[in-house]
């Protein structure tokens, strides 16, 4: 498959997600009960994101929908999508998806990996200028409240390769804050990022573990490309993976093999090849053309492609999240031909 994002795979992907954005079941909910009132199915208590086999699955599916319709807004699918989101993104579910949060159980709901996700929603939402986002917007501020809440309270990241990972989530957020003008948000990502990872040095990559889909070591590294100036990043860099123009540490140059895509933690490291293979580009972007560790990266990311990209759609436990790591990747870094 292509490298790049063609209508034919921006097709693909908005009929899978299409597929499983409405798939009410089999749903894995993320929902602490306060009592017995609260024992409610999927569609009751989301009525938005209460597909795609969990609430965060859901909320990037419909980034990979209003992604590819903006960039190919004749596409056959194109219609579907609008009719779909004109049914499902009304104020009254926008106002029940944000009271959900305001639930002293929700403390904790999605984070920081549907926080982040959301914020990407909004984001692209915020590019179509249909009225979505202003539509959207009391949910996604509560989102905003729920990083500048809860960031200053974090002493530590979060490193592993799950949907905990801190680096992640704010890489995210800059995309939302970047966007909508909110300094303040973006300054406190900044802040974070800097003060977990600035002194970070020669990383192992002690990678990967068996349920994975992100890599810790080069999610970092995407993420202080993008709270860095170019000079100051690469002075980062040259420490954080010394060896890079060995290419080492070796693992990070190797796909990740998946013995079973019916199991969906296994599966998982199918997104950790796209996810690594998005990294991979965004740092390539910012290493001069002259430098060999260019070209090494852009090679590990083609790599890592050719290995998931295959493997995108095929099993429900895979294809109702993985098209959004897909695009990631597809779209990422600016690479030239």
């Amino acid at each position: 498959m292509s490298g790049r994002l063609t209508p034919e795979i921006a097709a693909l992907y908005a009929r899978t997600a299409l597929g499983h954005v409405a798939r009410e079941y089999p749903n894995k909910l993320d929902h602490v009960m306060g009592g017995p009132g609260d024992a409610q199915g999927p569609r009751a208590l989301h009525p938005i994101f209460f597909g795609s086999f969990d609430w965060h699955s859901c909320v990037h599916g419909w980034w990979t929908l209003f992604t590819v319709l903006r960039l190919y807004p004749d596409m056959p699918e194109a219609d579907r999508i609008r009719a779909l989101a004109d049914d499902l993104f009304t104020p009254e579910n926008v106002a029940a998806e944000t009271a959900y949060l305001a639930r002293p159980e929700s403390r904790g709901f999605e984070r920081p990996y549907g926080w982040g996700w959301l914020l990407m929603l909004a984001a692209e939402l915020e590019r179509h200028g249909d009225g979505r986002a202003d539509l959207l917007r009391p949910l996604t501020l509560a989102f905003v409240k729920r990083y500048t809440d809860f960031l200053p309270l974090a002493d530590y990241p979060v490193r592993v390769g799950t949907h905990y990972n801190t680096a992640f989530a704010l890489r995210l957020a800059l995309d939302y804050a970047e966007g909508a003008g909110d300094a303040s948000l973006a300054a406190l990502c900044r802040e974070r990022a800097l003060r977990w990872h600035s002194g970070d040095r020669d990383c192992p990559a002690w990678e990967p573990s068996q349920d994975e889909f992100l890599s810790p070591a080069l999610m970092e590294a995407a993420l202080m490309r993008r709270v860095m100036d170019r000079d100051a990043f690469l002075g980062w860099f040259d420490a954080f993976l010394p060896r890079l123009d060995r290419r080492e540490p070796s693992t990070l140059f190797q796909p990740a093999g998946v013995s079973d895509r019916s199991d969906g933690k296994i599966a998982h490291l199918d997104g950790l090849n796209l996810s690594r293979a998005w990294c991979w580009r965004e740092i390539a972007a910012s290493l001069d053309p002259a430098d060999p560790r260019r070209g090494i990266a852009i090679k590990a990311a083609e790599t890592h492609l050719a290995a998931a990209l295959p493997h995108v759609t095929g099993d429900y436990m895979g294809e109702h999240w993985l098209a959004s790591f897909a695009l990631l990747a597809l779209l990422a870094g600016d690479l030239g031909d």
